[in-house]
């Protein structure tokens, strides 16, 4: 069952706006605190290889994505995607997946922002509450999570393009740092410290070993490109351009991260690597430091981090809160969730309820949020799975359809996005691969699953036949089309109206 409409959302994203939403998401506080372990694993051009990979691995997803945004610009994404492909019940498991993997994000930053503070000015822990976990609960953790969680989403609701403005200011800013980081280990790093530590591994089978090790984790750090289809509808770009915008981040993301492990395995040998991990544990940071010779310098590189959360956090606001009311929009959870507000245009409910678990989140502690992640992010693969899965369907189901960015190749590029978001899959199954969920995650996947199956069931008995519907968005050429063919219809009756009554008044003249 489908219907049409006319978009309610104001097109005010431009590229660079969608750009940097997509980089921010995929940037976030990995780099600052993970690249020892990266380096550590893999060495530091085995790491950057190992992130190369994963870019791979990445990208054959990406352009699956970036053919269906620009064929199907609707809010939503995922939830449009897969269900013209594979009906109302793929889509309800699609789109589910997914909002939980931009909920858990957006909880987990919530916690990890006043972590960092801490590491900054470790003095700002003021009254002990309680212990979750091994994590201690402090007020003036809680209170700055809080305040932030709010700001957060006031202003999400204040509008797609007032959420774009912050993005842009806190992603130049990472940029800055980074660029900043690349120079300075140019300038003062040392080739010895490299030749000691370019790879893991004493011969060939071994060192591609630990290249892998690096690669399968990789991809959990790439994810975010997608928030770009959530807000297709707000897009004021070619929808060629989208596409190209979309594979154009994954890129940048791919890059950044590997010459910050080069950078750093360029100013720290490893002995000052291994001091760092068992001293703060912030070793991009410390490298800015030894680069710098200045303490003030590593914290100018835990600001960027912190600028990375706040970019993921806004981004996956925005793409959770438009996968809900796309849900909502097809009757699959309480309609309530597709109001828009009547003055931003923002699915403002959505925002309430996400804003709310943010707000909530902290109380629970940084270890549990941990576990929610994880499961988000097993959620987020079998979204792109499925949509990998979709690409493949739709290009035989509707092979006519028109797509501004069409994949060459895409039987090759779609078995290869299916291959490879599998293995992504796979690797949160298997034990001992690195990221295979652990029993506090499994119950935490396992709830939201009996929580879409308890939103299916009801809404499915108290929508009926409006359950799984489709609303299929009027583009603006079909708009404009459609406007055009009312006045000429309007035109025509207007004709045949004038010469009808011209006809009877002649009539009546013989007559008299």
């Amino acid at each position: 069952m489908e219907k049409k409409k006319s978009s309610e959302f104001d097109k005010v994203l431009g590229a660079w706006d969608i750009l940097v939403i997509a980089f921010g998401a995929m940037i976030g506080w990995g780099w600052v605190v993970s690249s020892g372990d990266w380096i550590g694993t893999g060495g530091v051009v085995g790491a950057a290889i190992g992130f190369a990979i994963g870019g791979i691995m990445v990208f054959f997803v990406g352009l699956t994505y970036a053919e269906l945004t620009g064929a199907m610009p609707q809010c939503g994404g995922e939830h449009v995607f897969s269900h013209r492909a594979m009906g109302p019940m793929g889509s309800f498991v699609c789109t589910w997946a997914i909002i939980l993997g931009y909920v858990s994000v957006v909880c987990f930053e919530a916690c990890a922002l006043p972590t960092i503070i801490t590491y900054i000015y470790p003095p700002f822990l003021k009254g002990y509450l309680y212990t979750v976990a091994g994590f201690d609960i402090y007020a003036s953790w809680l209170a700055v999570a809080v305040f932030v969680s709010v700001f957060m989403t006031y202003i999400n609701i204040r509008g797609v393009k007032t959420a774009a403005i912050l993005q842009t200011i806190l992603t130049v800013i990472i940029g800055a740092v980074g660029i900043m980081l690349i120079a300075a280990s140019a300038v003062n790093g040392e080739m010895a410290n490299l030749n000691t530590q370019c790879f893991v591994g004493e011969s060939t089978g071994s060192m591609m070993k630990s290249i892998l090790a690096v690669a399968v984790v990789t991809p959990f750090y790439f994810i975010g490109f997608d928030v770009i289809p959530q807000a297709a509808e707000e897009i004021d770009v070619p929808l060629k351009k989208i596409g190209k915008i979309l594979v154009l981040s994954i890129v940048m993301a791919v890059v950044f991260y590997a010459l910050v492990i080069l950078a750093v395995g360029y100013i720290l040998n490893p002995s000052e690597i291994l001091a760092s991990q068992g001293g703060t544990g912030l070793v991009t940071a410390d490298a800015m430091g030894k680069a710098f010779q200045s303490s003030t310098m590593a914290k100018v590189v835990i600001v960027g981090g912190m600028c990375g959360i706040v970019t993921s956090w806004n981004s996956f606001l925005m793409g959770g809160s438009r996968a809900m009311y796309s849900m909502a929009e097809s009757y699959m959870i309480p309609y309530s969730f597709a109001k828009l507000h009547p003055k931003y245009k923002t699915p403002v409910n959505t925002l309430y309820l996400i804003g709310a678990l943010s707000v909530l989140a902290p109380f629970a502690g940084r270890k549990m949020l941990v576990w929610i992640v994880d499961a988000g992010n097993f959620g987020c693969c079998i979204a792109y799975c499925m949509v990998s899965v979709s690409f493949l369907l739709l290009r035989k189901k509707e092979p006519d359809l028109a797509r501004p960015y069409k994949v060459k190749n895409y039987r090759f590029v779609g078995i290869m996005a299916v291959l490879m978001s599998g293995f992504m899959v796979a690797m949160y199954l298997i034990p001992g691969s690195g990221a295979a969920l652990v029993w506090q995650e499994w119950i935490m996947a396992g709830g939201w699953c009996l929580l879409g199956a308890v939103f299916c069931v009801v809404c499915r008995n108290k929508y009926k036949e409006k359950f799984g519907i489709l609303v299929d968005i009027i583009s603006d050429e079909d708009a404009v089309a459609l406007q055009s063919s009312n006045e000429e219809i309007s035109a025509a009756l207007d004709v045949a109206i004038d010469a009808a009554i011209n006809k009877i008044l002649a009539q009546r003249a013989v007559h008299f």
